[in-house]
């Protein structure tokens, strides 16, 4: 990532990203430059410019403050992104955010879309030598708290850490990989990290991990992280918990879909969220109780895997009759939800790639979001979502879909046919909890397989952005 900073002056050398309504030349252009943008800016609909001046890049961006705020910022954002590449290919250190309009918050959206565009996951290329040349984003003249600047470094930093985990395959990081990197977190940030081992997941019977792990060479973990400040303005605290499944191939159900293993390292994205997002807070000392839960194993056909068909009893005595074993991460979760109610949480969210439905019904430009939070928190969720444009989407969550779980040798099934499938997930889970309870389905943009804007190619970091900034604003 390339790090934010604040200077009050623009020097004549520098790349240059201006937000506008209207083009002022503030920083030196010579009068044929200024001459040439302003005739540009004149065609009709013309909302952006880019050129290069002796060795300089000038991008102009002007907005209509009257757009919808979320959309304005995302505009930002993602054209910020453009100036990254731009800067990037003429070998340029830093950029300026020039922001000519009385919207501070847009300097801070460009400077979050230029550094986050800036990522890259190189370190197992030896070959490429040449990485991202970009290392400052500088924002001049500009009211901006530098508070806020600073918050934005940790949570663009912790994006990048929630990346790196999604993109590291299996070889490199297992479950017990997963859990040394949260007590990494831990040591840096300040918050307090205990993990689990095998023996211990046994002690305490969850069944739905230990089910999982029994066709792996590799010890399952459940890590516990806790940031608990003094003077924390809740009294209950917020727990959030990762799906980290660290590879799944689907188990004896096998995934039938061609090449769709390849990108199966993604399936702890909802854990790299937990745990970043407990990095960021923490990172930030922002007034506020959190515990982080995460349940890791990956699922594979080997050993004693288990079977369709298998019941299989839970951490809360309960019984499933697994008929799908790549539904395996609904089973590692409801564990985690039933280990959470001995803090007696405000909220619980969970975050986890958990169903392809949920892909398909919203593809990779939302979240999917459903579950018994009261209306005020779902508000401040999805208000923060639309914030950083890590958008939820809401499924209903009837009881009627309960139906659909029935078995008639367990307490219920782990699939629920061919319909509804996002939310019959999410009902599952719902049968562990016994709390204010919300379900986030990032399957669809946690991983993808395009760069879009700031959001890479590959592991992109969704959730630590939007729950930051649900916590930064309870």
């Amino acid at each position: 990532m390339a790090e934010i900073l604040l200077k009050n002056k623009i020097t004549n050398s520098t790349n240059v990203l201006l937000i506008t309504t209207k083009f002022v030349n503030e920083f030196g252009l010579p009068d044929k430059v200024n001459d040439y943008i302003v005739a540009q800016l004149k065609q009709e609909d013309k909302k952006s410019l880019t050129y290069n001046y002796i060795g300089k890049y000038v991008s102009i961006l002007i907005i209509d403050p009257k757009k919808d705020r979320a959309a304005l910022l995302e505009q930002v954002r993602r054209h910020a992104a453009t100036v990254a590449d731009g800067v990037n290919a003429h070998k340029g250190a830093e950029v300026y955010i020039y922001n000519q309009t009385r919207l501070s918050e847009l300097s801070l959206a460009a400077a979050e879309g230029v550094s986050l565009a800036n990522y890259q996951f190189i370190h197992h290329k030896p070959s490429q030598k040449n990485s991202n040349t970009l290392k400052s984003v500088i924002i001049a003249n500009t009211n901006v708290n530098p508070t806020k600047v600073n918050e934005l470094n940790i949570v663009c930093k912790a994006v990048s850490r929630a990346r790196n985990l999604v993109n590291e395959p299996v070889n490199i990081l297992n479950a017990t990989d997963l859990s040394n990197s949260f007590k990494q977190m831990g040591k840096e940030a300040g918050f307090k990290v205990e993990v689990f081992n095998k023996a211990k997941i046994a002690e305490l019977k969850m069944g739905g991990l230990l089910a999982v792990n029994a066709g792996s060479v590799d010890e399952p973990t459940f890590t516990i992280m806790e940031y608990k400040p003094k003077t924390a303005k809740n009294k209950k605290p917020y727990v959030l918990v990762g799906k980290g499944v660290v590879y799944d191939t689907g188990g004896l159900s096998l995934k039938p879909t061609p090449n769709s293993m390849d990108m199966m390292k993604c399936d702890m994205a909802g854990a790299a969220a937990v745990g970043c997002t407990m990095y960021a807070i923490a990172k930030a000392k922002l007034n506020i109780h959190v515990i982080g839960l995460v349940p890791a194993t990956d699922n594979r056909p080997g050993f004693n895997a288990f079977a369709p068909g298998d019941i299989i009893t839970m951490m809360d005595g309960s019984t499933v009759e697994m008929l799908n074993s790549d539904a395996e991460g609904r089973m590692i979760l409801g564990d985690a939800l039933h280990y959470a109610k001995r803090y007696n949480p405000e909220l619980t969210i969970d975050l986890a790639t958990l169903t392809g439905a949920a892909m398909a019904a919203i593809g990779t430009s939302g979240i999917a979001g459903m579950g018994t939070a009261n209306a005020r928190q779902k508000e401040k969720l999805h208000a923060s979502s639309f914030n950083v444009y890590e958008r939820i989407a809401e499924l209903p969550f009837w009881d009627d879909y309960n139906d659909l779980l029935k078995s008639d040798i367990a307490d219920q099934k782990n699939i629920g046919g061919p319909y509804a499938g996002a939310i019959t997930a999410g009902k599952f889970l719902e049968k562990f909890t016994n709390y204010p309870y919300y379900h986030l389905d990032i399957a669809g943009p946690a991983f993808i397989t395009a760069r879009d804007g700031y959001r890479p190619k590959g592991g992109t970091g969704v959730g630590v952005r939007l729950l930051f900034d649900f916590f930064k604003n309870k």
